[in-house]
């Protein structure tokens, strides 16, 4: 179903899969989509698979429209409307959850933001300015920017489970770090440098208070194959890095990624890796409760 909501004056707009009616408290996951995307066109995009969520009355699936085909995510050199406009994301974040908790009987404490490209970056921004409003945070193709680049105001740090996937052969948003590409940057509206894939999760690892060495295990053998980075220590939050050598701004599951960003990981899905990383609840996997 369609959803509009008014965030200070604009109408905002959502896709949503999953029933109104609910017999207890549901998880809700909300997905931010990436540059010149929309919320029905990355649902398209990722072979629909988050739609799972929400099969047999389980989880709620909240796929979030931008503003003009991007998000306000607190780049300073980013010059596309949603940031030059100084579009409100984070209220609408704030609004969507509690329509949402309203309409669909949402637990509150089970928000989940997946985002993807320009969304994942909007997704660093709600975990740095608004963290009590999401129990876990996925970032895909998307790398922290630099301290003088980013204009979150940043809360106390709040630890929180986090899971990161980056193409090491992504064309679009380096894996290892520094500025995009000069056609990147003009054909998506952006500037500034960013921190490494790999520091990226290293910096989440450190404000969750992560000091130990992180474990790493290999998955797949192919042209494409993952290695599994796991920062943890016991009493803290964990982050997963899964960087997917091969790949490129893509995200992995079943629908292959256009040829020009390049290749996508389907030896697993996006979907299922948060449902067992972050324990969304869905009726088929955790039955009645």
């Amino acid at each position: 179903m369609r959803k509009t909501i008014d965030v200070g004056g604009r109408a905002r707009t959502m896709t949503i899969v999953g029933a109104t009616a609910a017999d207890r408290p549901r998880d809700l996951l909300l997905v931010l989509h990436g540059s010149r995307q929309q919320g029905e066109s990355h649902r398209a995009f990722t072979g629909r698979m988050y739609d799972g969520f929400a099969a047999d009355g389980g989880a709620v699936v909240a796929y979030l429209d931008g503003h003009r085909g991007n998000w306000n995510d607190a780049r300073r050199q980013s010059s596309f409307p949603a940031r030059l406009d100084d579009i409100d994301d984070v209220g609408f974040v704030r609004a969507a959850i509690a329509s949402l908790v309203d309409s669909h009987g949402i637990d509150p404490t089970r928000v989940f933001a997946v985002g993807y490209s320009n969304g994942g970056q909007m997704v660093m921004r709600l975990v740095h300015e608004v963290p009590e409003l999401l129990a876990g945070a996925t970032v895909i193709a998307a790398t922290m920017p630099a301290a003088e680049d980013f204009l979150a105001a940043d809360a106390l740090a709040v630890p929180m489970p986090m899971l990161l996937v980056h193409g090491t052969s992504d064309p679009i948003v380096p894996f290892g770090g520094g500025p995009m590409k000069r056609w990147a940057e003009r054909a998506f509206k952006v500037g500034g440098t960013a921190l490494s894939a790999p520091d990226t999760a290293a910096y989440f690892a450190r404000r969750n208070g992560i000091a130990a060495a992180p474990t790493t295990a290999r998955r797949g053998t192919g042209k494409v194959w993952t290695e599994q980075v796991d920062h943890a220590e016991p009493g803290h939050a964990p982050v997963r890095f899964l960087a997917v050598h091969g790949a490129g701004h893509t995200v992995p599951g079943p629908k292959r990624g256009p040829f020009v960003i390049g290749r996508t990981e389907r030896s697993w899905s996006m979907a299922d890796e948060i449902a067992t990383f972050f324990g969304v609840r869905t009726r088929a996997a955790s039955g009645s409760r």
